[in-house]
């Protein structure tokens, strides 16, 4: 009787705790990478099966559709011959950019009861500061609005931006007594109305946390000053008298030929009085009042 008692009580406990289902379980050890331009990337996945010793493991980068990174047990373009794997971490070399997103490690244990499992790792890459594009007049009028600008399309995170005239840095912002104002995260500087004081050598540079700063070359704006010098207003004089002279040639012209509005409009109107005036013809008289004044002898 003890010894049925005892054979009973492992089955009790089976039954009111059964044994966990079989399952993949993937993990990573990092869910977010950070990675320099041109360095390498690991993209941790960690799997643990219960009972299928050769899982299948594949690799996908999320964005507008799916791309294959690791598939059937090798690289697809664009990773093959810069992509390595061990286990289920894959490395990255010589990232770029374009490498950013968001990758999923799948792996598929058939013999488990949950066959699949998968996690997501996020990779970012950083990229330094470029030259950047300087947009500079070379000439410009006095007491006129100008804008100088300034682009780095490439770094990651967005550059800021500084100018500098002459090697000499300008003020950031803008002052309400200061003549330009600077606005460190387009790029773009703008004077109210520039001056000969203005004018020198100007170039930009665009920065970030991840490498140098990079400078574009220097660009030389030269400002002059609006002159009315004498052979000019002689010039601007005769112009306007000879196109006084020709409109006046050309009224005279359409005049005599009756082309203005004025012509067109005066004859209707004479005609219309012509046909408005009385008949002045003599009446025919009437033969009952007939008077006989000469006679003839036949």
């Amino acid at each position: 009787m003890d010894s049925t008692r005892l054979l009973a009580f492992p089955v009790l406990l089976a039954l009111l705790h059964p044994s966990p289902t079989a399952s993949v379980t993937v993990s990573t050890s990092k869910a977010k990478v950070v990675a320099h331009e041109n360095s390498n990337a690991v993209l941790s996945c960690e799997f643990k099966t219960e009972k299928d010793p050769n899982p299948r493991i594949e690799w996908k980068k999320n964005g507008k559709g799916i791309t294959f990174v690791y598939f059937e047990g090798n690289f697809r373009e664009p990773y093959a011959g810069r992509a390595t794997i061990d286990g289920a971490t894959v490395t990255l070399h010589s990232v770029a950019q374009k490498d950013t997103g968001v990758y999923r490690c799948e792996v598929t244990a058939k013999m488990d009861h949950v066959p699949l499992g998968e996690i997501n790792v996020t990779l970012s890459v950083l990229v330094p500061p470029h030259t950047p594009s300087c947009e500079v007049p070379e000439t410009v009028l006095s007491g006129f609005a100008v804008e100088l600008h300034c682009k780095d399309k490439l770094s990651v995170p967005a550059a800021t931006y500084s100018w500098y005239k002459d090697n000499k840095a300008l003020a950031g912002g803008h002052t309400p007594d200061s003549h330009y104002s600077l606005d460190t995260h387009t790029g773009t500087l703008k004077f109210k109305a520039v001056s000969k004081a203005d004018a020198g050598n100007y170039r930009c540079e665009s920065s970030n946390d991840v490498g140098p700063p990079k400078s574009c070359p220097g660009h030389k704006m030269e400002v002059k000053e609006f002159e009315l010098s004498l052979p000019l207003l002689i010039a601007v004089g005769v112009g306007a008298f000879l196109l006084l002279v020709l409109c006046c040639l050309g009224a005279c012209l359409c005049y005599r030929r009756g082309c203005c509005c004025c012509c067109r409009r005066r004859k209707p109107i004479e005609n219309k009085q012509r046909r408005n005036y009385p008949n002045h013809s003599p009446p025919m008289q009437d033969p009952r009042f007939y008077k006989h004044t000469k006679s003839f002898m036949i």
